[in-house]
Order: C-alpha cells, then structure tokens, then sequence
C-alpha cells in the first residue's frame, strides 16, 4: 500500500522563492498547501496561482508555529513535508520521498539536511551543514512547539534520516539578511524573557566571542570564503542584539 504526502509552506512577500519550491515537489508531493499572509503585498498569490496543483489560503499571521497549524489542518493526507518558501526540493530528495511513498516505515518522521546558501554561496562549514531539521512527519504523532523563533516539532515516536538534501536559500543579499535580524533578535528576546532570562556582560561580551570563533575557527568557517567570515561576524552581533534587547526588556519590566 502506497502512501500519500502533503506538503504545508506559509509565505509572505516570497515572490522571489514560492515558484522555485512549488516547482520543485511537483513530482513527488500530492498535496499541497499554501497559506499565504493576508498581509503579503508582492506578487506571491498571482506567481502561486499559476500552479494548479496548489491549494491556496489567506490567513493573519497567528506566529509561526500556530499558522503552521492552520496549514496542517488543511492537509488532506497523514505524512506531510513541512517546506519553508525559500526552500527547495532536490532532485535526489524528491527521488527519494517517491520512494519513500512505497514503503514501510518504523519512524514517526525523518530529519533532512540541508545546503544553505548565504549571499549566493553554499555554506559547507561554519557550523551550517548538514544542518538536520525534521521535516517529514506523520501529523498524528507530531505537535508543533510555540516559540517565536525556531519553531520545532514534539514527535511521538522514533525519528529517522533521509539520505538527500534541501536547498536553502536563507540570505541571498546583506540587506535581506538585516530585515531578518531586526525581528528575529527581538522575537529571541521575548522567549528568554518568557523563560526568566536575564542578560549580563558575560552575554553581551563572552558569547558573542565564543560564536564567532565557533563558527569561523573550530568549524571551519574560513574555509567558506568571504561569506564565512561574514557570516561569523554577522552571528557574533546576531547574540550581541539578541542579549542586548533582553537586557532592554528586563529595565523596562523592572522599572513597571
């Protein structure tokens, strides 16, 4: 007996993305669903459009795991993909989940690595490969876990690899990259908050330190060229920000 995927991505203002990786699982998804922020203004509805094969939706932005929820409730199979839209299936991956679709499996998901691309260039060091996330699951035995950032999964189960890759084409430019940063530091605050954190030197000066030398150094990141480099002062100042606007937010909520 055969099995059926679904496959969930959300999109705002991806019209850059959303036609490469809804493309890209043409071949071997059978359901796809696409919620698309109401508050997207680009072209990313009428390019999705174009793909009869996709079952689009509107909804607010609910954060990131809860709209990942409304598009899982819109699957009409129990495997699904979790896609993002600046992501892309290989050709070896999507051999690989055809494959998967005909056989048996004692796993209640798999985790999938992926190839990140950083101002055009595949980051093969820096800490960033393989760069595992679990991605293919069976929905009756996955939960998604509300954090502002780096949304997760709680699996039921046992969790197993796929041999192939994702594309990821996380930052094409260095504007881009500080689009995300603003928002992303200021999410990562809030869940330290959430969870009693406070900031002190040792945060604002030690750990950035460490990340940069992490990266560049113990794994490797030299070897990933300029991008290497950037990418490791970038992630140094992405702790600096983060601890930073923790330590904004503990003043304000001890002067209240």
């Amino acid at each position: 007996m055969s099995l059926k995927l679904s496959s969930i991505i959300i999109a705002k203002n991806e019209e850059q993305n959303i036609a490469r990786c809804l493309k890209s699982q043409l071949d071997c998804i059978d359901d796809i669903v696409l919620i698309i922020d109401d508050k997207s203004n680009d072209r990313t509805k009428e390019i999705a459009s174009e793909f009869k094969e996709v079952r689009i939706f509107y909804s607010e932005w609910m954060g990131y795991a809860e709209t990942k929820e409304i598009a899982l409730s819109k699957t009409k199979n129990d495997w699904i993909l979790w896609i993002d839209a600046d992501e892309q299936i290989t050709p070896d991956l999507a051999e690989e989940l055809n494959k998967f679709k005909i056989s048996s499996t004692e796993f209640s998901a798999y985790k999938i690595a992926r190839r990140a691309y950083f101002l055009g260039k595949w980051i093969k060091h820096s800490g960033w490969y393989p760069g595992f996330v679990t991605r293919l699951f069976d929905k009756r035995k996955a939960k998604f876990v509300r954090n502002n950032v780096h949304e997760s999964l709680n699996i039921d189960g046992e969790t197993g690899k796929l041999k192939n890759d994702l594309n990821h084409f996380t930052d094409p430019n260095i504007f881009h990259y500080y689009e995300k940063f603003n928002k992303y530091t200021s999410l990562a605050a809030e869940d330290l908050v959430k969870k009693d954190r406070n900031a002190g030197v040792s945060d604002l000066v030690i750990r950035p330190i460490i990340i940069f030398l992490k990266m560049y150094i113990i794994r490797f990141g030299f070897l990933d060229g300029i991008q290497g480099l950037m990418l490791a002062v970038f992630s140094a100042n992405y702790v600096f920000t983060k601890y930073s606007k923790l330590w904004e937010k503990n003043i304000i909520k001890g002067g209240k």
